[in-house]
């Protein structure tokens, strides 16, 4: 091994604009590319007999029988995560951001071709929840034991665990279920009303019907069905009877929904609790914004002192997100991502970033900004706290690895996903049974055999850290109500951006740089010890403007000019702010190092990388090689 140290080129690394690829015509932050992959991870998690318009090929049917031994039809839905159970609260959650989307976002999905592919993604829930509802004082909330289904590591397609269904009813109350599940149906009431009016309507009478299911017989769902405790424990239901109000309000206009939420307010939190977390377990957030929007378009009447009320506490969510919030505020990983706890911290990340997306529509449409303990906020400053959070999903952050697998060039390949992680049952069509898929798939260090795109997986560490390892499942373990949210925040950013057919954003505008620019600037390094040169041929490929700023795509070739191969060769990099593409992190502090494919330069061989430059440059050397 030669250690050597020396100065090669300057290179800029000041990297605001992500997705560098080969073409010179790439685009980074492709977010109509990044919400089309999504829809497709609903896609992969559907329960039931497919489509003929399933666009995974790799899934087929399962949980055809499912609820059949307990009388009741309960095939369909979605599998929660990289297991094969379904349960009903993060399913119901999911159901209600992406109708959230369909809502708030109508403008942005359909002049990217992507409203039918939210209808359907919302339809193959609803349809589910209406066979799970057949009484008005009966919901089914879950189906397969959570225990045995995480003991063994199978395809849904051969699943032999337990498909045993529970169910809620007067004896066996759920609120916060029941309560989440009227807020799913009257979101999506809304969603399909300019579409389908019929089924809209069928909608809302579920939604009715489960509101007061859930009011008139309280309790916690894992109560009722305490196999869910282990997995997705609620720690209350108050703040759902609200959300479930506030929705059901905004589908059918009736004061008494608003009365209900209202009269409740203090009783329920949802004036008292000021929080600095929204997800499938805390809607407080979600509730507070949407009644928010009541006192915004200037609607309270008589219900206005409470509403503000409200809305304070929306602000006090909105203001620690942004870190205005009197020293309240979240915590954010040194790459400035949301963090609140260590598993699957990206589901937190996401629904809070669609949320702030929200409430910068509706405090732009009031023409106000946000008032936060340390100043005025205007409401470009929350999009833009969404966006951050979005980008580093997609890619700029330390590691330069975009969390939504199948974007970007450098995604997590070993996800900790069942059907993904073993081979189709098209390609092997014996089945794989419970203990030889530990053995076999669970445990091998190669990458998944199908891509599971659009999925969001848990995501890295407090200090930005992610492990790709399929046994990592806090780290790599997608879920229905993670990626949920990225349907609303993709569909606002793409919109803000413009976009062109079939859903792809088009984030800049790509312009022919000056000639010089196109100038190969040769660098030759030739380290005395070894008398083997290594030769750096820069170029610019292109230039664009963005967000006032004008950045580069620089290409670097890097080539052996020896008689001999190098491999293992390490460079330096410091004052780096993004990722690059076509170098790895070797773990160690501003070293990186070739792909593994690419782990030796042969005699006259060359390699390039790529980024993009908007600023200062970073400082490039060479560590080592053999």
């Amino acid at each position: 091994m030669k250690k050597f140290g020396g100065s090669l080129f300057g290179v800029s690394l000041l990297l605001t604009v992500l997705l560098a690829t080969a073409t010179a015509a790439a685009e980074y932050y492709n977010y109509g590319n990044a919400l089309d992959k999504t829809f497709l991870f609903f896609e992969a998690q559907r329960s039931g007999k497919l489509p003929a318009t399933q666009r995974v090929k790799w899934r087929s049917h399962s949980g055809l029988k499912d609820g059949l031994a307990q009388g009741v039809s309960l095939e369909g839905g979605y599998y929660d995560a990289g297991d094969h159970v379904k349960f009903g609260l993060p399913m119901a959650f999911a159901v209600t951001m992406l109708s959230w989307a369909a809502v708030d976002n109508r403008k942005e999905l359909s002049g990217s071709n992507q409203m039918q592919q939210t209808l359907s993604s919302i339809k193959w829930g609803t349809d589910y929840f209406i066979k799970a509802h057949p009484q008005p004082n009966v919901l089914w909330g879950q189906v397969g034991d959570g225990e045995s289904d995480h003991y063994c590591w199978m395809r849904a397609e051969d699943m032999t665990t337990s498909r045993t269904a529970y169910k809620l009813d007067q004896y066996h109350p759920g609120s916060d279920l029941a309560g989440e599940t009227a807020a799913a149906l009257a979101a999506a009431s809304l969603a399909f009303k300019p579409f389908n009016s019929s089924y809209s309507a069928i909608l809302l009478s579920h939604a009715k019907e489960l509101f007061s299911f859930a009011d008139k017989y309280r309790g916690l769902y894992t109560d009722s069905i305490p196999n869910a405790k282990a997995f997705y424990m609620s720690s209350g239901y108050s703040d759902e009877l609200l959300w479930a109000a506030a929705w059901l309000h905004r589908a059918t206009g009736d004061q008494y929904y608003l009365k209900y939420a209202v009269d409740n307010a203090g009783y329920m939190g949802g004036t008292g609790w000021g929080m600095k977390e929204f997800s499938w377990d805390n809607k407080y957030a979600g509730v507070q914004i949407l009644l928010s929007k009541i006192l915004l378009e200037g609607k309270g009447g008589v219900y206005t002192s409470t509403l503000k009320q409200y809305q304070m506490k929306a602000n006090y969510f909105t203001c620690a997100c942004l870190k205005k919030n009197g020293g309240y505020n979240i915590q954010t990983t040194p790459g400035g991502l949301m963090y609140v706890r260590e598993w699957n911290n990206l589901q937190y990340a996401s629904a809070a970033a669609f949320l702030l997306a929200v409430y910068s529509d509706y405090l732009s449409a009031a023409n106000t900004k946000l008032n936060c303990p340390d100043g005025w906020v205007p409401p470009q400053a929350l999009l833009d706290f969404a966006r951050s959070q979005a980008d580093y999903i997609l890619g700029k952050n330390s590691q330069g690895m975009s969390y939504l697998v199948g974007y970007g060039p450098k995604y997590p390949i070993r996800v900790h996903h069942r059907g993904a992680s073993i081979a189709s049952i098209f390609v092997q069509r014996s089945s794989v049974n419970c203990v030889q898929g530990f053995d076999s798939w669970y445990r091998r260090s190669q990458a998944d055999p199908n891509v599971i795109h659009g999925a969001l997986v848990g995501g890295p560490d407090h200090n930005d850290y992610y492990s790709d390892d399929r046994t990592n499942y806090e780290q790599s373990e997608p879920t229905l109500s993670g990626t949920a949210p990225l349907v609303g925040l993709f569909s606002k950013l793409s919109g803000k951006l413009g976009s062109y057919g079939g859903g792809y954003s088009k984030p800049y505008q790509t312009t022919k740089p000056p000639a010089s620019s196109y100038k190969a600037t040769p660098t030759t390094y030739s380290p005395k010890q070894s008398g083997a040169p290594i030769e750096f041929l820069h170029s610019i490929t292109a230039n664009w403007m963005a967000w006032n700023t004008r950045y580069y795509r620089h290409k670097v070739i890097i080539k052996n000019n020896s008689q001999k191969p190098i491999s293992d060769l390490k460079l330096k990099i410091e004052d780096l702010s993004g990722p690059i593409w076509g170098l790895n992190p070797t773990g160690q502090k501003n070293t990186y190092q070739l792909p593994q494919w690419q782990k030796t330069l042969r005699a006259g061989q060359a390699y390039d990388f790529v980024y993009v430059q908007g600023g200062p440059q970073a400082k490039v050397s060479v560590l080592s090689y053999n």
